[in-house]
């Protein structure tokens, strides 16, 4: 058996899978692919700490699958796929040769999309089976930039990643009924993001913000980062990045205007931060 990543994997001989997976492009995706062939049978097992998305590429197959305390065997056909979210104990065992694909999602960016998207509390649940052309689609996409070596660069792959992680919190969270205590809420949330992208070219203080919260600075920093997968202050940098993509594309504004316009403190300290999440130099983006 080899272990891959997140992933523990065996053919039916007990000898590991062909594998592959490029080394990840620059950037802050939050996504990784991986393509594993299994010749005569396969077993796989993961506790994963990211959210793992399967994929079958192979025409057909039964699976024996289990995630925490649920288990399905069932017939499967080219494009089906099985969700095992991060901290959830998981196996399957294949009959026959089997080609897979498989996505991991860093929590941390499903929750920051998912607070995008007036999700704020979205969760993503357990999925043993299902068929759903438009992911599978996407993370084919994945898979093949991976494959060549990500020949049209980190911003094709960030913006890959993001409409699959879309996808994700668009067609399989779910929101619980009531508020989870210890989370932001989506009003306060929305104060708080109405209030940044107003005062960009601004100093920014967590004080500030918390204030908007309506509570400590202390409390509200760690409950910030648990409800939306990062730090107030790298939320903050986050629209800032945003607000800053949006103008290098645009291409009207030179590079030290648009960090003035956008809070940095000068185009070396915004060149850096594009570098760092987007994993390209600003004259990219034209």
């Amino acid at each position: 058996m080899a272990k891959f990543g997140q992933v523990r994997w065996a053919q039916k001989d007990g000898s590991p899978p062909t594998t592959s997976q490029a080394d990840g492009p620059a950037g802050e995706s939050g996504v990784r692919v991986f393509r594993a062939l299994f010749d005569g049978g396969a077993y796989f097992s993961a506790t994963p700490e990211q959210h793992l998305v399967f994929l079958q590429m192979s025409s057909h197959l039964w699976l024996d699958c289990r995630i925490a305390g649920r288990r399905l065997r069932h017939e499967t056909a080219h494009g089906a796929l099985a969700i095992c979210p991060a901290g959830m104990d998981s196996s399957a065992d294949a009959d026959g040769t089997a080609d897979m694909l498989l996505v991991a999602v860093k929590p941390t960016q499903l929750a920051l999309a998912a607070a995008e998207d007036s999700a704020l509390e979205a969760e993503l649940p357990e999925r043993l089976s299902g068929y759903d052309q438009m992911l599978q689609q996407a993370a084919q996409s994945l898979a093949a930039e991976s494959a060549q070596g990500y020949p049209n660069g980190p911003l094709f792959w960030s913006e890959a990643a993001s409409r699959f992680i879309g996808c994700l919190v668009s067609n399989y969270t779910s929101v619980p009924r009531r508020p989870v205590r210890g989370r932001l809420g989506q009003r306060a949330l929305q104060r708080i993001r109405d209030y940044v992208l107003t005062n960009l070219a601004e100093p920014i203080e967590v004080a500030d913000l918390a204030a908007l919260a309506g509570r400590s600075s202390f409390h509200f920093s760690r409950v910030f980062t648990r409800s939306v997968g990062m730090t107030p202050y790298r939320y903050v940098v986050h629209l800032r990045l945003q607000a800053a993509a949006r103008h290098l594309r645009e291409g009207r504004m030179g590079l030290a205007e648009i960090a003035v316009d956008t809070g940095f403190a000068d185009q070396s300290h915004l060149s850096r931060w594009v570098r760092r999440v987007y994993g390209v130099a600003p004259s990219e983006f034209a």
